[in-house]
């Protein structure tokens, strides 16, 4: 039986969505081909019709749950003044809840290690959603140069995934909520700091004119 291309596409994308819960939840490599179709709904032999390779479909997971945190902070900002925005995308990250739920949450913490061993295919990919999450994080630093605020959102970005792999490895008791809390108390009082006021160059007097 022939199918459309809208089906294809369609069944396509429901792989590639059910595929990112699972290698959230399970790692990349904590889950086999078999039952990540099974998990789709689909046979082990229908993969090759959507996917050139495992890590093709690992790639393409990863892609769109990294795209899906990125919107999600969009959708948060959207509404609210620039000083806030910040602050915002921080508490919604940094809590239990995004925790204890990992397969729907943010994949660096979930499959950045993994990650960091594979292919440069993969690399590669991983680093160009990477750039595009600091940078989106970059947009919601006001009243700074541009490099400050890339330097800001990489620093934010690496003590919030670094404090939630650390809070999913102590558990969910007391130790995990008070590594949630430290870690974002750290961000906001780092991002609530004085800016400093950018300096100009100031020309040195030596008795000659400058070249033009």
């Amino acid at each position: 039986m022939r199918y459309s291309r809208e089906h294809k596409l369609e069944t396509h994308a429901r792989i590639i969505k059910r595929a990112s819960v699972r290698l959230r939840e399970k790692g990349a490599h904590g889950i086999g081909v078999a039952d990540l179709m099974k998990d789709a709904g689909l046979t082990h032999g229908g993969f090759y019709a959507h996917f050139d390779s495992r890590e093709a479909l690992v790639i393409e997971a990863f892609a769109y749950a990294m795209d899906r945190s990125t919107a999600r902070w969009r959708e948060l900002v959207q509404q609210i003044p620039p000083e806030e925005r910040l602050p915002t995308i921080v508490n919604s990250y940094l809590t239990k809840v995004h925790r204890d739920d990992p397969g729907h949450g943010c994949a660096v913490p979930s499959l950045g290690a993994e990650i960091a061993r594979e292919s440069p295919r993969t690399r590669k990919a991983f680093l160009a959603k990477l750039e595009q999450m600091m940078d989106m994080l970059a947009d919601q630093i006001p009243d700074v140069p541009r490099k400050v605020a890339r330097k800001q959102a990489m620093a934010t970005v690496a003590s919030m995934m670094g404090t939630l792999v650390l809070a999913r490895i102590a558990g969910s008791g007391e130790l995990s909520d008070e590594i949630l809390a430290a870690g974002r108390d750290a961000v906001l009082e780092r991002a609530s700091a004085p800016k400093r006021p950018v300096k100009k160059a100031v020309a040195r007097k030596t008795g000659t004119r400058p070249r033009s």
